[in-house]
């Protein structure tokens, strides 16, 4: 029964922030390429290259590097519709010089290069904005420029970005309680905890993301919103079905320490849909993708009830992630038209507590930082913020360097605690380099 349940459940689970590595590295960015792979190739595919959501089979390396490009094949999904006529040109001034800026990887002794660096962490597209400017721009793995590619748990930031928008907005109060949104969690662990808590990941839930440990609660959450179980599962039918069933930690109390739980975006995105009446596709669409002008639909993935995966379903353009991050490192505002409010955006790139961030002791590498919105805060003296996601999904943004970066990738380790080393000192790096120009 417990490999039944694995072999079901992997599918949501693998698409989890936090996830182990699941894949062993066997082949090298160049060798895994899908193209040379030949997934899905044919009329039919070979037995031997057709792979499924329903075994999780697409989701395993090198399959994966596939798969990120193309969710919609394999998932229910709604669209997160884009501006289609306004929408937003980047002017562009390529510097070649960026593939020799060199930096040395945590915990190693020898630098590399920039241009080393894209391989070695599986890029699959790369854009480096300075000054709202493209002055670096790449792709492999199969996405092309107008591709769609799966953001994993940058999609918490985005849940993060709209919660702040209506916290701004006075349609939700940061310190009420999660039940005064959704009366469905009386008498669960979430009682007790504040809207703010559950943002900054700080609630004291029961919950293990331990991908390793079959009963771990990651597995009967995935099984929740996975369109394929067990033919015997009689287990919660959806996300929100699931969410009150989670206990509270003995002695423990919410507020001590970050703990990363999906459930807690999950969540945030039922109280923000509760809040507002709509889905969160529908508000990403109306107050960020349309006003900024965004070119192409990105998507949601879907559970059984229709709901978005809040916690790691976003599909969405490299272009159009990194002009989101452009419009947070203006303060909300493009082209002088104020869209999301400044307020929001103070609130999401500063803040959450460093003594619960380092209490909660899951990334000890990431010494100072603070976790605040569903935004991943660096302290350091640039200012800087990211939101991430497994196998390498990233923002990065850079106030003092004046520096957006945002990244897809399909690296077989997943949790970013094994790709911080070769990542976060070569944004640093770039920044560097960008403010001596």
């Amino acid at each position: 029964m417990k490999k039944v349940l694995r072999n079901f459940f992997i599918v949501g689970a693998l698409i989890l922030m936090g996830a182990g590595c699941f894949a062993q590295k066997t082949l090298n960015a160049a060798d895994s390429e899908p193209a040379k792979m030949g997934w899905m190739q044919g009329f039919p595919p070979a037995k031997d290259k057709i792979i499924s959501a329903a075994d999780g089979s697409f989701f395993v390396f090198p399959a994966l590097r596939y798969s990120v490009n193309h969710i919609r094949e394999f998932y229910p999904t709604r669209e997160v519709k884009a501006a289609k006529e306004k929408t937003y040109k980047f002017k562009t001034k390529i510097d070649k010089n960026i593939d020799n800026v060199t930096f040395i990887p945590w915990g190693e002794k020898d630098s590399i290069t920039w241009k080393e660096s894209l391989d070695k962490n599986f890029m699959d597209g790369i854009i480096i904005l300075h000054k709202g400017k493209i002055v670096y721009e790449d792709y492999a793995g199969g996405l092309t420029p107008d591709g769609v590619h799966a953001a994993m748990s940058v999609s918490k930031s985005f849940t993060g970005i709209l919660a702040s928008i209506l916290i701004a907005e006075g349609v939700i109060d940061p310190n009420a309680l999660v039940t005064d949104y959704i009366s469905e969690m009386k008498g669960s662990g979430y009682e007790g905890a504040t809207v703010a808590q559950v943002l900054d990941m700080t609630t004291a839930i029961d919950y293990s993301e331990d991908y390793n440990d079959i009963n771990a609660g990651v597995w009967k959450y995935s099984a929740a919103g996975s369109i394929f179980r067990a033919p015997d599962y009689n287990g919660p039918e959806n996300y929100y079905e699931y969410l009150p069933t989670l206990k509270k930690i003995e002695g423990q109390e919410h507020g001590e320490k970050f703990g990363y739980k999906t459930v807690n975006t999950e969540l945030m995105g039922w109280i923000i849909s509760r809040a507002t009446g709509k889905c969160i596709t529908e508000l990403i669409s109306e107050k960020i993708w349309v006003p900024m002008g965004a070119c192409v639909d990105g998507y949601y993935q879907l559970d059984p009830a229709g709901k978005a995966f809040a916690g790691g379903g976003f599909d969405l353009n490299l272009r159009d992630m990194a002009l989101f991050g452009e419009l947070l490192r203006n303060g909300g505002k493009l082209n002088g038209k104020q869209i999301i409010p400044l307020q929001a955006v103070k609130d999401v790139s500063g803040g959450g507590s460093q003594k619960a961030f380092a209490a909660g002791g899951e990334y000890p590498l990431l010494n100072g930082w603070s976790y605040h919105n569903m935004w991943w805060i660096t302290n350091n003296d640039h200012g800087a913020y990211m939101a991430r996601g497994v196998h390498g999904q990233a923002i990065y943004i850079d106030p003092k360097a004046e520096m957006v970066i945002a990244r897809f990738a399909s690296n077989p380790l997943a949790s970013n605690k094994y790709i911080d080393p070769l990542s976060i000192p070569a944004y640093e790096a770039v920044a560097d380099y960008l403010m001596k120009k």
